[in-house]
C-alpha cells in the first residue's frame, strides 16, 4: 500500500516509521525545508512541496496513493490537504489529525475526511476505558461516525455474567469483536462464557451504542 503523508514534523515521521515497518510505501510532503530530514526515514520518499496545492499533489503521485494522511500542525492545512486528496484524486482512506479540540465537527465527509484522530479525545476515551466499569466508552469512530469502536468491562453484577454469547441479543447494528480476559485477546464464538471483568470491545452505530448497555447491565 502507497501512503502519502502531508507533514514531516515529529507526528508524520512517527507515522512513517511505522508504516514502513509494516512493509507498506510512504511518501511524506512538507513545505519547510527544515522539515525534511531524510536522515531520520531513511526508507520514505521525500518531496518538498505544498500540500494544499494541486500541481503538489499532482507531482507527489496521489493518485497513485490508497492512503492520505494530513498530519500536518495546522488543521486549515489538514482540511484542504484532506478535501483535495479526496476529491480531485479520489484517495480511498482519508485520514486527518485534529490539532486543536474545537475544530472537531468541521472534520468530516464535507472535508474529504474518513477518519478525524484527536489526540486530546483519544487520550481521554483511555482514561475512561481504564477506570471505567459498567458503561460504554467510546475509544474510536470509523468513517465520520457511522460507526464507533466501543468497549464495556463486565462488573461483577452483570446479568450476563455465566452466559454463553450466544445467549445475548446484541441490538441490530453492533458486533462483538473481541474479549479481552486476563491480558489475553479471545475471539467471541458462541459458546464462549462471559466472566465478571470482561472487556468486551464492540463496533456498533451511534443507535447501537447507546442500547448495548441494556444488554449486559441490570438498571
Amino acid at each position: 500500500m502507497r501512503v502519502a503523508i502531508a507533514g514531516a514534523g515529529n507526528v508524520g515521521r512517527a507515522i512513517a516509521r511505522e508504516l514502513l515497518s509494516n512493509g507498506h510505501q510512504v511518501l511524506l510532503i512538507d513545505k519547510d525545508p527544515k522539515a525534511l530530514k531524510m536522515e531520520s526515514v531513511p526508507d520514505a520518499e521525500w518531496l518538498l512541496a505544498d500540500a494544499c496545492e494541486i500541481s503538489s499533489l499532482s507531482k507527489a503521485g496521489l493518485d497513485t496513493c490508497q492512503v492520505m494522511v494530513a498530519a500536518t500542525g495546522d488543521d486549515k492545512v489538514n482540511l484542504v490537504s484532506s478535501l483535495l486528496a479526496k476529491t480531485e484524486y479520489g484517495v480511498p482512506r482519508v485520514v486527518a489529525r485534529i490539532k486543536h479540540p474545537k475544530n472537531e465537527w468541521m472534520f468530516n465527509s464535507s472535508w474529504g475526511v474518513d477518519v478525524a484522530v484527536s489526540t486530546p479525545r483519544i487520550i481521554a476515551a483511555l482514561v475512561e476505558e481504564a477506570v471505567t466499569v459498567g458503561d460504554v466508552v467510546r475509544l474510536f469512530s470509523f468513517r465520520t461516525g457511522k460507526a464507533n469502536l466501543v468497549e464495556l468491562t463486565l462488573p461483577d453484577n452483570s446479568k450476563c455474567v455465566g452466559k454463553t454469547v450466544s445467549e445475548v441479543a446484541l441490538p441490530d447494528g453492533s458486533a462483538l469483536s473481541a474479549i479481552v480476559r486476563d491480558g489475553a485477546v479471545i475471539t467471541p464464538h458462541g459458546y464462549d462464557v462471559f466472566s465478571s471483568g470482561d472487556e468486551l470491545i464492540f463496533i456498533a452505530t451511534p443507535e447501537a451504542e447507546a442500547q448495548i448497555k441494556d444488554c449486559f447491565i441490570t438498571l
